[in-house]
């Protein structure tokens, strides 16, 4: 999970619409995640990445860590690793 806090909103959102122009060809190279998902608040923006193994997550991260967010702006990045003990998706009819 990276959580961006104190960007630039204009910014923010030109690169939230950039990921979602390339949603469709999946994650950028070297990042082997199976899925993402954003949340955004007024003053931050929370990345969740999801990796089959911890290999597949040291990749990304390292991947990740040497990519600069296109024009700056983002504000400050924190990273933090969590396990994850239960995931569950519904079908909607």
């Amino acid at each position: 999970m990276a959580t961006w806090r104190g960007g630039d909103p204009a910014t923010i959102q030109a690169n939230l619409d950039e990921i979602r122009a390339r949603e469709s060809s999946g994650p950028p190279e070297g990042v082997p995640s199976t899925a993402l998902t954003v949340l955004q608040s007024e003053d931050e923006v929370i990345f969740i990445a999801l990796f089959e193994t911890e290999e597949d997550l040291r990749q990304g991260d390292a991947t990740l860590n040497e990519m600069n967010p296109p024009g700056g702006g983002m504000g400050e990045r924190t990273v933090a690793f969590y396990d994850v003990p239960i995931k569950f998706e519904t079908q909607r009819a």
